[in-house]
């Protein structure tokens, strides 16, 4: 038991195995974009994420995700956020966005649901379990937690992690364009610190962005 701790507690503490992390995730990146990661490269992440907290003796509700104090708040925030974000996009900047890169964003892989309800319905079950739950548990859970551990400064830890990570999660959107990943970046900043002020003012960030998946 003791060794078990003591194991946890060095995984925990190293470098080593944060940048090996960050080079399978970058690998699975690079994997996607030859396409060779079959229909989502999350899941992957997930069990990564999934792997690394394990190895370190922690939970996914050390990285945030629990369960909110009141359901009722938390539906009641995530979809006001869901569908203001959603308004915002489809009147501001999306219209900005495609005047200034010259073109709207690439949807052409949805394509096929125009008009099939079955394939529409199995798709929106896909989007909310790999979008809105495997998403945030993976982007604002995993990895931002990660990647704000390079840094000793709390405001400058979360404050890298925040832009690097939306980054990140505009670059897994590069079937959609150029305009497609700007809107994710942008997505990924809003839901993520709409997250951060939740949890500050004691609710559950990572649930209210998930329940009011847009």
């Amino acid at each position: 038991m003791t060794d078990s701790i003591s194991l946890q507690g060095r995984a925990r503490d190293s470098l080593g195995l944060l940048l090996f992390e960050f080079a399978i995730v970058a690998g699975l990146f690079v994997a996607d974009v030859y396409h060779h990661i079959f229909f989502s490269k999350t899941p992957y992440l997930f069990l990564l994420g999934w792997a690394s907290l394990r190895l370190r003796g922690m939970s996914w509700k050390d990285v945030g995700f629990a369960r909110p104090k009141s359901w009722g708040k938390a539906f009641g925030v995530g979809i006001t956020v869901g569908v203001a974000m959603e308004l915002s996009e489809l009147f501001i900047s999306q219209p900005l966005l495609a005047r200034w890169i010259g073109k709207m964003p690439d949807l052409s892989d949805f394509a096929d649901l125009v008009g099939n309800l079955k394939l529409l319905l199995v798709y929106l079950a896909l989007v909310w379990v790999l979008g809105a739950l495997g998403e945030e548990l993976v982007y604002r859970g995993y990895l931002m937690n990660r990647a704000a551990g390079l840094f000793r400064s709390p405001k400058v830890a979360w404050t890298v992690s925040l832009v690097v990570v939306s980054v990140a999660f505009g670059c897994a959107h590069l079937d959609q364009g150029s305009t497609g990943m700007v809107e994710n970046i942008l997505n990924g900043l809003t839901r993520w610190v709409v997250s951060g002020v939740r949890k500050k003012s004691g609710g559950a960030g990572d649930c209210t962005c998930i329940l009011g998946y847009p």
